[in-house]
C-alpha cells in the first residue's frame, strides 16, 4: 500500500530531520536521485547521457537547489547542462556554484532556445510550498518544452499542481516522470496525468512522519491478498450470498451487468430481485432470480440502485433492501432516492454501507465536490456515517473514521455507460464475502480499473505499450476474472 502525507506534514518532518544531519546532506541525496532518473530517461529517449542536452528550470529555494545539484551530477557524466534561473537573486548559492564549477551554463533571462533544443527539461520551479498556477516566464518556458515535445522530469511534484489536492488552476507542468523525496504526497495519486510515473527517493524521513498517513493508494498485492476465493471447507453459502436489486423493464442492462459482476467477483451465490429477472436468468443461469426483494431469499449483503428508477417502484425496492438489515452498496437511483427521502436515509444510516456517487449524485447528498475531492469524500462519509466512493478518473474512497484512499484509474476506459453497474456488483459481492466497507470499496475500485485496462488493451499487461481501444461495460465485465488472477498473482509474489 502506498502511503501519502500532506505538504504540511512533510515540511514538519523535513525540519526535524534536517536538524539532525549535516547541512546540505538531504539536498545532495535528493538531487542524486533526480540525476539517476534523468540519466535513465536520457538513455531511453536519446540513447545515452554524454553529449545530451539538459535544461534546468530553476526557481527559488530548495526545489531549485535540487535541480541545480542534479544538473551538477549530470554535467559530471558528460551531459551539457543549462540552468535557466527564474529568480536569479534567490537561486540556491551552493547548487549554483557547484554547477558553474563543472562547466554548466547559466542564463538569467530568455531560455526559450535552451528549452526547445534540450533532450530533457528538469522542473525545479517550485516544490511543496508552491500554490497556484505557474507565473511567467515559467509558464511560457514549460509551454515551449511541451510544444517542442521535450520531456519534463519534475522535482518532487509538477510545478503549478497543488501538492495536497492535485488541482490545477492555470498553467502547470505535465511531467513525463516525477522524482519525489522522503514520502509520497497526495498529488502523486490525485494528479497522475500531471506526474507521470513517480519514483520515491528515501532520504530517511520515515521516522519523522505521522504514523497515520493522510491518504492511501492500494496496489495489486493489497487487493489480491483480500480478494475472496473458495477454500477446501467452503460452499456456496459460506463464501457469501449477495443480493442484487437493479434494473427494470426499462433498464434491464443495469441488472445484467450488476448481477454478472457479482457472479464474476466470488464463487458464492447471487440472488437477484427486480423486473429484469428473465433477462438476468437468460444471461446468468447461475443467478437465483426473483421478481421482488421479498421473494428473493436472504443475503449477507445487497447492492441496490442501478436502473431501479426514482419513482414509487424504486422507492419500494430500496426500502425492502434496507429492511433486510445487512451491509449494502447504494448506487445510482438509490442515491437519488436517499437524497430525497429522509426516512430511507435514516434507515440507511443504521447499516454498514457504501455510497458510490459520481460528482452530480454527490452534490445531492453532500453539496458540491469542490477542488479538494478527498476532503469532500471525508465530509460526506462523516455526515452519512458510511463509506463513500466518489467516482472519477481518480476514485476516492473515504470512511467515517477518516481513512481515505485514492485509486488512479490509469486511463479513462471505464468512462462508459454501465461500468458503474459493474462496480456496484463487485462491491456488493465483497461485502457479502465479509470485507469491511472501506476495503470492499477500495478493492473493487482497483480491480474495476484494472479490468477496464485489460479489456481495452486486449488483456496485455499495464506495462505493455499496446494501444488501447474503446470498450463497453460488457467488455470490462468479461475481463474481471483475468484481473482477479493478476492481483492474486501479485499477492503471491510478495
Amino acid at each position: 500500500m502506498r502511503r501519502m502525507w500532506t505538504a504540511e506534514h512533510v515540511r514538519v518532518a523535513e525540519s526535524a530531520l534536517m536538524a539532525r544531519v549535516p547541512e546540505g546532506a538531504l539536498m545532495r541525496r535528493a538531487a542524486y536521485g533526480v540525476s539517476v532518473r534523468a540519466a535513465e530517461l536520457l538513455r531511453e529517449r536519446a540513447g545515452g547521457v554524454a553529449g545530451r542536452r539538459v535544461t534546468l528550470l530553476v526557481g527559488a529555494g530548495n526545489n531549485g537547489g535540487d535541480a541545480l545539484w542534479a544538473g551538477y551530477e549530470l554535467r559530471r557524466r558528460g551531459a551539457g547542462v543549462t540552468a535557466v534561473l527564474l529568480s536569479p537573486e534567490r537561486a540556491h548559492p551552493a547548487g549554483l556554484g557547484a554547477l558553474r564549477r563543472v562547466g554548466g551554463r547559466v542564463v538569467s533571462g530568455g531560455g526559450d532556445g535552451a528549452v526547445r533544443d534540450a533532450d530533457l527539461v528538469i522542473d525545479g520551479i517550485v516544490g511543496i510550498s508552491g500554490r497556484g498556477a505557474l507565473r511567467e516566464p515559467a509558464a511560457a518556458l514549460c509551454a515551449a518544452a511541451c510544444g517542442a515535445g521535450v520531456p519534463i522530469l519534475a522535482v518532487d511534484l509538477p510545478s503549478g499542481v497543488d501538492p495536497d489536492t492535485g488541482t490545477v488552476d492555470g498553467p502547470s507542468v505535465t511531467a513525463a516522470a516525477t522524482v519525489t523525496f522522503g514520502a509520497y504526497k497526495p498529488v502523486h495519486a490525485l494528479a497522475p496525468h500531471a506526474c507521470g510515473p513517480v519514483r520515491l527517493v528515501d532520504i530517511g524521513l520515515g521516522p519523522y512522519l505521522p504514523a497515520d498517513a493522510d491518504l492511501h493508494a492500494l496496489d495489486a498485492s493489497d487487493v489480491g491478498a483480500r480478494w475472496p476465493v473458495p477454500g477446501p471447507a467452503d460452499d456456496k453459502y459460506t463464501q457469501g450470498v449477495v443480493g442484487i436489486a437493479a434494473g427494470s423493464t426499462t433498464y434491464p442492462g443495469a441488472a445484467v451487468l450488476s448481477a454478472g459482476a457479482a457472479v464474476a467477483a466470488t464463487s458464492g451465490m447471487v440472488r437477484f430481485a427486480g423486473g429484469a429477472a428473465d433477462e438476468v436468468r437468460s444471461r446468468w443461469p447461475e443467478v437465483v432470480a426473483a421478481g421482488s426483494v421479498a421473494d428473493s431469499g436472504r443475503a449477507q449483503a445487497w447492492t441496490v440502485g442501478p436502473g431501479i428508477g426514482t419513482g414509487s417502484a424504486g422507492r419500494d425496492t430500496l426500502a425492502a433492501v434496507l429492511d433486510q438489515g445487512v451491509p449494502v452498496c447504494l448506487d445510482a437511483d438509490a442515491i437519488t432516492l436517499l437524497a430525497n427521502t429522509p426516512n430511507l436515509a435514516d434507515a440507511a444510516a443504521e447499516l454498514p454501507a457504501v455510497y458510490t456517487p459520481h460528482d452530480r449524485e454527490f452534490a445531492r447528498l453532500a453539496g458540491d465536490v469542490g477542488p479538494d475531492r478527498v476532503a469532500a469524500a471525508r465530509r460526506a462519509a462523516s455526515s452519512l456515517g458510511a463509506t463513500v466512493l466518489l467516482k472519477g478518473h481518480v476514485t476516492v474512497v473515504a470512511d467515517p473514521d477518516g481513512r481515505a484512499l485514492a485509486n488512479p484509474a490509469g486511463g479513462s476506459w471505464a468512462a462508459t455507460a454501465g461500468s458503474g453497474d459493474v462496480l456496484s456488483g463487485l462491491i456488493g459481492a465483497l461485502l457479502a464475502a465479509g470485507l469491511e466497507p472501506w476495503w470492499a470499496a477500495g478493492c473493487a475500485a482497483y480491480l474495476h480499473a484494472h479490468a477496464a485496462s485489460l479489456a481495452a488493451t486486449g488483456r496485455h499487461r499495464h506495462t505493455d505499450r499496446t494501444p488501447g481501444a474503446p470498450i463497453g461495460a460488457s467488455g470490462l465485465l468479461a475481463a474481471v476474472p483475468e484481473a482477479i488472477r493478476r492481483v492474486r498473482a501479485a499477492a503471491r509474489a510478495v
